[in-house]
């Protein structure tokens, strides 16, 4: 008995033992972590990004500090006015919160003229491009005796595309208060594509591919029209390069590979530069059999595909004839990188007017322009219509600054929504050529600015700010990709260059004013008063 006593007597010791050791370790710091104040951690890099890239997007567009996701404007208070961002981590937050980006719109916007769709008319026009989708679908299916139990498509009137297309107005693609971008970026994201095709302007090609041209070979322009379940559509394109090459020195702008990266950058800057004329552009992992070849029912498309040597899907575009595949893509084995940009709304809805650039490059590999030659040629373009009577001129010269900051050479042509007219804003389309060579800097992109002298007052605000060390250009570019799933978009030289860029803008403009003063180089105002005519006359607008 007394033997036995003693073991329940070390029992009871030996569980209070385990007891003690389970309060002291276990639930005391968690009663002190319970009891303890929430506190953000301090200088967190990653403040104002999605935790993961299937973030609900709902509510990233209802929360009003999540400017980097909807782009919309800080609350009131956020950035003083003088600029100052002691209290910030995210220099891109601080930068959207800053009185240039809050100003109101000028002029200001009054009526249904000022928006480029009328929306019952779009909407009407939708629903019957989605009832016309359901027919020919149906008679593909009984054409090849498929069987699907998907029900037919619905237009959704919330649906982000629709959405965008419907809050395209006079002063861009979309407003900076908008949350419609960051959901449609999301969508294109994520939504299955339902369909594939080439382009219209490939589809010309078909049956015209030369299999022995040199200088433009096939697939330097491949790319693909993607739609997806809510009936949105987006124009994608592959990943031909890697990250870290550079376009050989040797390359002609015009045999240049498309850059898919190039495109998703190009939209960043572009918000950032607060132009709003690049469609909203995202990067997606596409897997190339499900989502291409499985839903395409253009049969050229599907002679194209291919397995490799090293068991990976590929295809190429342009040539029906086979003769090309040194020029496809391939995925890995299924999965490849690429941009996908939103369509915008039908010519049928918005016609666009296509005009050839004024400072337009040779296409050919010996010859030069007239503005490559001649120091005056802005004299000349003044004189000519719209470029006389307009903004016209200054748009040209927004862009110009916007190719050199991507280094793109091969801006042939620019195009603007009919509707509103002259003075109407340039779309920025087509930006796969930027961003292939961070180590030189194409001055000659510069040509409308240099020559002509003149920029718009808030397009040099911009640019000032973003010279500014706690708006470094770089720095917001680096914050803003890190938003995008394929991060990282750009290399570390290309996002450094991008700084010595802009600095050579602001030299150059600084010479406009030394050779011709403040008051005629910057333009002030909706409605443009003067500029230098090449140190000569001067141009009213």
């Amino acid at each position: 008995m007394p033997g036995l006593r003693r073991d329940r007597l070390l029992t009871l010791l030996l569980l209070g033992a385990l007891l003690s050791a389970d309060l002291y370790f276990h639930l005391w710091p968690e009663v002190q972590r319970q009891l303890r104040p929430r506190e953000r951690p301090r200088g967190c890099p990653c403040t104002g990004r999605a935790s993961s890239p299937a973030r609900d997007s709902a509510a990233a567009a209802s929360d009003p500090g999540t400017i980097v996701h909807n782009f919309s404007r800080a609350k009131p208070g956020t950035e003083p006015a003088g600029g100052s961002r002691s209290g910030s981590s995210s220099k891109l937050q601080a930068l959207f919160a800053h009185p240039l980006y809050n100003v109101p719109e000028e002029p200001p916007l009054v009526g249904a003229e000022d928006s480029l769709l009328a929306s019952q008319e779009a909407l009407r026009y939708y629903r019957r491009k989605v009832a016309r989708w359901n027919r020919r679908h149906k008679m593909y299916r009984e054409q090849m005796n498929l069987t699907s139990l998907d029900p037919p498509l619905q237009l959704r009137l919330e649906a982000s595309w629709v959405q965008f297309h419907l809050g395209i107005n006079r002063h861009g693609l979309y407003s900076r208060s908008s949350p419609v971008v960051s959901k449609l970026l999301q969508d294109m994201r994520h939504f299955p594509t339902i369909s594939a095709d080439y382009s219209q302007d490939e589809k010309a090609l078909m049956g015209t591919c030369d299999c022995t041209q040199i200088v433009k070979p096939s697939g330097v322009h491949l790319k693909l029209v993607l739609r997806f379940s809510d009936f949105g559509k987006a124009m994608f394109k592959p990943m031909r390069q890697q990250r870290d090459e550079e376009t050989p020195v040797d390359f002609f702008y015009f045999i240049d590979f498309q850059r898919h990266n190039a495109e998703i950058a190009a939209f960043h800057l572009d918000r950032i530069l607060d132009f709003r004329r690049v469609p909203p552009t995202v990067g997606r992992l596409v897997n190339v059999t499900k989502e291409i070849l499985e839903v395409t029912k253009n049969e050229i498309l599907q002679s194209v595909f291919f397995v490799s040597p090293a068991s990976n899907v590929c295809f190429f575009a342009k040539c029906p004839y086979m003769c090309k595949t040194e020029y496809a893509v391939c995925g890995n084995p299924h999965l490849l990188e690429g941009s996908l940009s939103a369509f915008l709304p039908s010519l049928n809805l918005a016609p666009r007017l296509s005009v050839p650039n004024p400072w337009i490059r040779s296409y050919t590999l010996a010859g030069k322009e007239e503005w490559e030659v001649n120091a005056l040629y802005c004299d000349t373009v003044k004189q000519i219509y719209p470029y006389n009577s307009s903004q016209r001129l200054l748009n040209v010269i927004d862009m110009a600054i916007f190719d050199f900051l991507i280094g793109n050479m091969d801006r042939h042509h620019y195009e603007m929504f009919t509707k509103f007219g002259d003075d109407g804003f340039l779309i920025h389309l087509d930006n796969a050529r930027g961003f292939g060579r961070h180590s030189h800097d194409e001055i000659s992109i510069l040509s409308p600015l240099s020559q002509c002298c003149m920029i718009k007052k808030k397009t040099l605000l911009h640019l000032q700010l973003l010279a500014q060390p706690d708006y470094r250009l770089s720095d917001v570019m680096r914050e803003s990709l890190l938003e995008d799933k394929l991060s990282p978009v750009l290399t570390e030289p290309h996002l450094l260059a991008l700084d010595r860029r802009l600095q050579t803008i602001l030299r150059t403009v600084e010479g406009c004013i030394v050779a011709h003063g403040e008051q005629s180089v910057i333009a002030d105002g909706p409605v443009e008063q003067s500029a230098p005519d090449s140190g000569q006359a001067n141009l009213t607008s």
